[in-house]
């Protein structure tokens, strides 16, 4: 029998509310549980590795459709997709592409995808699928050697944009009106001089972040100041805000933001040096980007990706080399709650977190 229109909706809403009651749940679940301390029998929130079949692979870009469909990007031209929740996974990777780095994928469900290879001159390049994987096609190779391209991001599955390093002293941008068909160069003239020695990181496909159908952010460092840029027209026009996030070397800086609408906004990073300190490697905003705020208390260590939780206005997960971490708080304190290593982490409207890293570690949040 066909529902009414209302009861679709009462179904709905239903749903949702069992999805923040139990995110809620796993969330208080998980910040109760000391670092590391996932005794034996015991159910609680936590990463459950996923064979990926690929140990010799860094996966940083990393793009969840939901819980049960992901895609992953890494070295050597490696894309890999899985339909099952992690339990299997087909390596997709476009022909030809060893030699490349793939640092981002943005996926808009298990057949579409944008994959985006960093490097100088043609190392960088686009490639979109439109069947899964099992064929690409590539609709962007960078020719100026000028140019390194980081991140790329989507407001939706029609716009989206690609950011370079500077080139004559400001960042460029690429934008797309097709879902990453085609792409055309931006004007530079909106976007303000970048400073000596700046640069965006290729660390998670976290570097270019956009939030609902205009707005997008840009982080960098290595200069100076590690700021954060705002467009509000989708790359036209930019406005810079310096960072409490400490800088002043090309390993120091912002390498991970996430709005989870236009006003609020968490930045992660620090120095990705191992044998160096990140204090103060995490900020937060409640105006859109214009001004940062340390944390009071901040991820122990450099961290290059960042997520927030589905359906919570103040719990966020950020993850690097040495672990990862929860807030309850918007990004006030943080606190250690795993320590296995990842690079990105990404969520899903049905409660599907995933996070990737190196040596082909691939896994999901479960309870």
């Amino acid at each position: 029998m066909r529902r009414s229109g209302s009861t679709r909706r009462v179904g709905r809403t239903f749903r949702t509310v069992a999805a923040v009651v139990a995110c809620g749940a796993a969330l208080a679940a998980l910040a109760a549980v000391p670092a590391q301390a996932h005794e034996p029998g015991r159910h609680v929130p936590h990463w459950e590795l996923k064979d990926s079949g690929t140990p010799e692979v860094r996966f940083r870009g990393l793009s969840a459709v939901s819980r049960n469909t992901a895609w992953v990007a890494g070295t050597a031209g490696t894309v890999l997709r899985t339909t099952d929740g992690g339990a299997s996974w087909r390596n997709v990777s476009p022909p030809g592409a060893a030699e490349l780095q793939f640092r981002d994928i943005e996926a808009f469900d298990a057949r579409r995808a944008v994959v985006l290879a960093i490097g100088e001159g043609e190392a960088s390049r686009v490639y979109r699928t439109d069947d899964g994987g099992a064929t690409w096609t590539q609709s962007f190779r960078n020719t100026d050697p000028r140019a390194f391209y980081d991140c790329l991001t989507f407001f939706d599955h029609r716009h989206g944009l690609a950011m370079s390093d500077p080139v004559d002293g400001r960042f460029r941008i690429l934008s797309t009106g097709d879902g990453g068909r085609t792409w055309k160069l931006l004007p530079g003239d909106g976007m303000p001089a970048a400073q000596e020695g700046e640069a965006g990181f290729a660390a998670s496909g976290q570097c270019l972040v956009a939030s609902g159908p205009k707005d997008v952010w840009l982080a960098t460092g290595g200069a100076a100041r590690a700021r954060v840029l705002h467009s509000t027209d989708r790359g036209l026009t930019w406005t810079a805000a310096d960072t409490p996030i400490p800088a002043g070397d090309p390993a120091r800086g912002v390498f991970g933001l996430a709005f989870r609408d236009r006003t609020h906004g968490l930045a992660v990073g620090g120095d990705y040096r191992p044998d160096q300190a990140s204090p103060q490697a995490a900020a937060r905003t409640g105006d859109g980007g214009g001004t940062w705020r340390s944390a009071a208390t901040p991820v122990p260590a450099y961290r290059s990706g960042v997520a927030w939780l589905p359906h919570s206005r103040s719990a966020a997960l950020a993850v690097g080399p040495t672990g990862t971490d929860l807030t309850t708080d918007g990004g006030r304190t943080w606190r250690t709650v795993d320590g296995g290593s990842y690079d990105t982490v990404d969520c899903t409207p049905d409660l599907g977190c995933w996070a990737a890293g190196e040596k082909g570690r691939i896994a999901r949040l479960e309870s």
